[in-house]
Order: C-alpha cells, then structure tokens, then sequence
C-alpha cells in the first residue's frame, strides 16, 4: 500500500503524513465502541439508573455540537489558512481528554462522562480540518485514490489498536490489571497515546496551501467574518446548488449506512454471539475495509466516481434486504464481510466526490457543512430503527430493513447530482473571488 504518484499536487512524505491522521484518530474509532461503552456503563454509572443511556446521550450531544460548529471554525480556518494548527489542536486536545477520562477517579462518574464528551467533540471537529486538506493534496484525477488511501490506512490503525485491547482484556491479569475497570483504564489511554503520538506526522508535515484573506486580523474580527462568509454561503446556496443537492442526499444515505454499522451487532446477539465474537467480527470487518476502500477508489478512476457511488448504494440496497434472510452465525459472517467491502467504498468515494465540487479557497469550512451534514439528522436512522423495535417486539430484521427507505430517499436525490457540473460551479465560485477579494457574495 503506497502513496506513490496519486498526485502531482503533494508529494509522497505529504500524503503519508496526512493519512497517518486517519491512522490515527481511527483508535478512537473502534475503541469508543468497545472499551468506552463498557466503562461508562458497567464501570462508572454500574450502579446508576443512567448506565444505559450515558454512552449514547453523551455522543450525541458532543456530535451535533461539533457538526453545528463546524461550517463556523471551518470558515474561521479558511480565512486564516491556518487549518494545520486547528487540527493540532482539536486532535491533541481530544487526545488529553482520552487519557483524562481513564484517570478522572470513579467517584467523579459525571466528570468522566464530561471528559468523554469532550474526547468525542474534539474528533468530530478535527475530522472536518483533516478533510479540509484533501483538495490540496489531490486533484481531479487521483481524488479518489487518495481519499480512498486515507480510509485503507484508517482501518489498519484502527483494527490494530482493538487488537491490542483485546489483547488487553486476554491476558490483562499477567500485567497486573486484574479488574475490568483497570482494563478499561488502560484502553482508555491507549485511546489518547495512539491518537496523540500518530497525529504528529500530520501536525509537523502538512501544511495549508490557501492563501490567507485575515491572518493579520484579530481573532475576534477574524470570526465575525467567518461568520458572515458561512451567513453568505447558505444565502446564496443556489449557486452551490449541485453540492447542496449532494450533501442532502449524503445526510439520508449516510446516516442509513451509520445506524446499521450501529446497531448490527443486536442482530449478532440475537444469534448468540459472545461478545468475543462480535469483537472479532468488528476485526473482520477493519481489515476487509481496507482493500474494499483501494478497490473502490481505483474503479473510481476507472468508472468515475457517480458510479461507483450508486454501486455502493446498490450493493446496501441488497445488504438490508439480505438482512430479513441471516439466520445463522455463518450468514452473520458472511454479511459483515460484504458490508466491510462497501463500507470503505461509500466513505472514500463520498469524500472524494465532496472535494471535487469544493471551492479550493474555502475547504475547512465546506468540509465542516459535510461534517454537519454527515451529524444534523443522526437521531433519524436510530429512531426509526428503535420505534420498529419497540412496535415490532424487537424485530431485529424488520428493523434493519426499514431503513432501506432512507437509503433509497437518500439514492433518489445523488442520483441528480452531475459531479463535473459540481465542480464548475465551484471553480466559478473561485473565479469570483479571486476577481473581488472584497465581496460578501460569491459570483453566479
């Protein structure tokens, strides 16, 4: 797996390092889902009526209050062209929270939630600035190849740091961790370590490539006009017209693919995995994303990207219907390896598509409206999926199929998104501002 003449616009060593960001925060990836899920609620709320709730209330709040923010922090980055030291500081800053709540002590379980949250905020908001340089390290022709090797290298990083931990659970008592609650410490700070050592390629390499419009502005001064440039962008959303038509139909199909990456695991447990087992099926499905990802980004290429995207939805499509069909530990098996080839394919080739219809000057803060579209209706798919639940008796298979809806809502609506169209009017957009550096409106 290498880099190797994906772009005439960055070199090797930059390419690398900007991929070692995905190696990195991808250890919060798989073991928030884990190891975190497991403290909050057998360890630090086990005796609380709130043991339940604690882990998805927390994600929730700290998700859609780093997608709110977002489009704003993006735009302030932008126009400073500083977005290196943004994603400095929210990836170390994340980092910190990780290893502080592993040593926030027991008997202050809120303080650990508000850690927790704030681990959570600081990923989601460093994942739009990592984004954001995308579109500077690649060009037209190798978007998808390298948005698709940043996904590969996520995916090794992050299934070998669940490897660890369940090494960590295995033979946690030969080094002295003889408790759950020190297991989970000790995940915990292999969470914020591997984070914090693997995004310092990405801190001390890249570098912004935009040309600042307010780096001698005062910060305060310096966000009003952020503010007003975001103000500006949604007033005059037509002339971004196909992006737009593109992130709403992102925000149903997306948030279909997050909830059954979700919430397959009760479908795993209603065909009584051990918890073991559905840890290995997580591996499985972290390292056979990872080929799925290269596979998709060179058919990208080959096919162009609206395509494969409508392959990946297609091959969804099969995957909810399949779901009425797994009855059995191997079918079980079987589909978490084909939902891993597509799962890789659908995120590389969506990030890819968004940076080709992105203004070159304004990456941080159109990467930071993906974020928001990505997070804003995050509570649709799980809700859906819980009310059929509850009305269904637990009805994991209907569950999981009623989402084909959003999925094909969200399908409809890309299915009018013309990518080279996208990217004219971004270029358009570019043009505009180049010529009047001055106005609040981007040019039609």
């Amino acid at each position: 797996m290498t880099p190797t003449g994906f772009s005439p616009k960055a070199s090797k060593r930059e390419l690398w390092a900007w991929a070692s960001y995905d190696w990195a925060n991808s250890a919060y990836s798989t073991l928030s889902i884990t190891v975190v899920m497991l403290y909050l609620r057998n360890v630090a709320f086990a005796n609380s009526d709130y043991s339940g709730a604690i882990y998805p209330a927390t994600l929730a709040i700290s998700m859609i209050t780093a997608a709110l923010l977002s489009p704003l922090v993006g735009a302030l980055a932008d126009a400073r062209a500083n977005k290196r030291w943004w994603l400095a500081g929210t990836a170390l800053s994340g980092a910190a929270c990780a290893l502080a709540t592993g040593l926030i002590p027991l008997d202050a379980p809120w303080l650990i939630a508000v850690a927790f949250a704030f681990t959570s905020f600081f990923f989601e908001l460093s994942y739009g600035f990592y984004n954001a340089f995308l579109p500077e390290l690649a060009d037209e022709q190798s978007m998808d190849r390298v948005s698709a090797f940043g996904f590969a290298c996520g995916y090794v990083g992050g299934g070998l740091a669940l490897v660890l931990q369940i090494l960590i659970f295995k033979f946690g008592e030969n080094l002295g961790l003889h408790t759950l609650e020190s297991q989970c410490r000790a995940g915990l700070l292999l969470m914020g370590l591997w984070w914090g050592l693997f995004s310092l390629p990405s801190i001390i390499i890249l570098r912004d490539k935009s040309i600042p419009r307010s780096r001698h502005m005062a910060v305060p001064a310096a966000a009003r006009q952020a503010a007003r440039e975001v103000a500006t962008t949604i007033r005059n959303i037509r002339q971004y017209r196909i992006l737009a038509l593109f992130l709403v139909g992102y925000l149903f199909y997306n948030d279909c693919v997050q909830t059954v990456i979700s919430q397959a695991s009760q479908l795993g447990q209603e065909l009584n995995f051990e918890p073991q087992e559905l840890v290995l099926v997580i591996l499985l499905i972290q390292f056979v994303a990872l080929p799925g990802a290269l596979l998709m980004g060179r058919l990208s290429e080959r096919l162009g990207q609206t395509r494969v995207l409508h392959i990946c939805l297609a091959v969804w499509s099969l995957l909810l219907i399949s779901a009425w069909f797994i009855h059995t530990k191997l079918q079980f098996w079987i589909l978490g390896g084909v939902v891993a080839l597509v799962m890789g394919g659908i995120q590389s080739v969506s990030r890819a598509i968004m940076g080709t219809m992105t203004p070159p000057e304004r990456t941080a803060e159109f990467f930071g409206f993906f974020n928001l579209s990505s997070k804003a209706t995050s509570f649709i798919g799980t809700g859906t999926f819980a009310v059929i639940m509850y009305y269904s008796h637990n009805n994991v298979r209907l569950s999981l199929v009623s989402l084909l809806a959003q999925l094909i809502i969200g399908w409809l609506i890309v299915s009018r998104v013309h990518v080279a169209q996208g990217r004219q009017q971004a270029l358009a957009s570019s043009r505009a501002a180049l010529n009047n550096p001055t106005a609040d409106t981007a040019a039609p």
